[in-house]
């Protein structure tokens, strides 16, 4: 059941020192939502946000958030052209605790909502992780968060394809097409970045086509650049152009091939969501896992103008088809 407002303002004042609060109303989704919040205004007139996780995972996230944006310091921030919500104060409530937390302006970003153009939603968004991404990486290794080199990262994603391919359910052309993406070296040449690594379209908040905040800091490590990005490959193809053509703008084109990447780790999400269907048990969830792993192989077969790695799809002979089709037909 959600906390009503009020509660939430009665545990805000708990949480912070000399706390005034004059108004307060809810805030988000009480349906669907990780967290019960609530926005609240001081005597000041300065506002606040305070929130309770409603699940361990929540629970897990807010942990996270709250090492991270202690990480990023005041000269951190000083270098990013967007708001980083700042740490106020936090309260035990039940088995879990209440965060209070600065305010930070703008409307969240819906994928429909980016246009294309220099001056563009989009582009401000790519601009947006290239400033991310040009953070000096000392201050997460300061804090303890974690640190991948480009050798972990492409382990990572062999390991991960190894396990899909395990299962029997991915179709032979795209396991075909993720190990040419492995083994072409060349794309694994990247120098690793500060990341936030579990950016969505609903990270950024925005005012008058212009970022003005990214939410959702719990991820925050030292990566490949690229996973930040992979997100953007379900957005309209000049929608895209536009959010890389920002980034490379700020950031340069010393990596070559982080759009490739980022197509990769987009389809390897989906063989996360098959091994989740698969560790839970749930015919719906790998059904879904299999009929979007199929429609990858309808949109790329034979794509040789812009395949992941070096190489395009291997060419299937009449008897590889078919068994492609038996096993899909199985599957679905």
């Amino acid at each position: 059941m959600a906390r009503s407002h009020l509660t939430l303002a009665a545990l805000a004042t708990s949480a912070v020192d000399d706390l005034d609060v004059v108004s307060t109303s809810k805030f988000g989704s009480p349906d669907g939502n990780d967290f019960d919040a609530a926005l609240l205004t001081d005597r000041d007139g300065r506002h606040l946000i305070i929130r309770v996780p409603r699940n361990p995972k929540a629970e897990t996230q807010q942990s996270g958030d709250l090492v991270a944006l202690r990480a990023i310091s005041t000269g951190v921030r000083t270098r990013l052209p967007f708001t980083v919500s700042s740490y106020v104060g936090q309260t035990p409530y039940k088995a879990t605790r209440a965060v209070v937390y600065d305010f930070v302006y703008g409307n969240k970003v819906r994928l429909r909502d980016l246009d294309a153009g220099e001056t563009g939603l989009a582009a401000s968004v790519g601009a947006a992780i290239a400033a991310i991404h040009s953070l000096p990486t000392s201050f997460v290794a300061d804090a303890g968060l974690p640190v991948f080199a480009s050798a972990e990262c492409l382990r990572s994603a062999v390991s991960l394809m190894d396990r899909a391919g395990a299962t029997g359910l991915v179709p032979a052309p795209l396991l075909g097409r993720w190990e040419g993406a492995t083994e072409d070296a060349t794309m694994w040449q990247f120098q690793p970045t500060v990341m936030n690594n579990s950016l969505t379209a609903e990270s950024f908040l925005a005012a008058d086509g212009a970022v003005t905040g990214v939410l959702g800091w719990h991820g925050l490590r030292v990566g490949d650049p690229a996973k930040d990005l992979s997100w953007l490959m379900g957005a309209p193809v000049d929608v895209a152009d536009s959010a890389f053509e920002a980034y490379h703008s700020v950031r340069g084109s010393g990596d070559r091939h982080v759009r490739q990447r980022a197509k990769l780790y987009a389809e390897l999400e989906i063989a996360k969501w098959l091994l989740h269907g698969t560790d839970t048990r749930s015919t719906e969830i790998v059904d879904d896992a299999v009929g979007m792993l199929s429609a990858i192989v309808d949109s790329t077969l034979g794509d040789v103008v812009n395949p992941i790695g070096a190489r395009p799809l291997p060419t299937m002979a009449v008897e590889d088809v078919e068994a492609l089709l038996d096993r899909t037909e199985r599957a679905v």
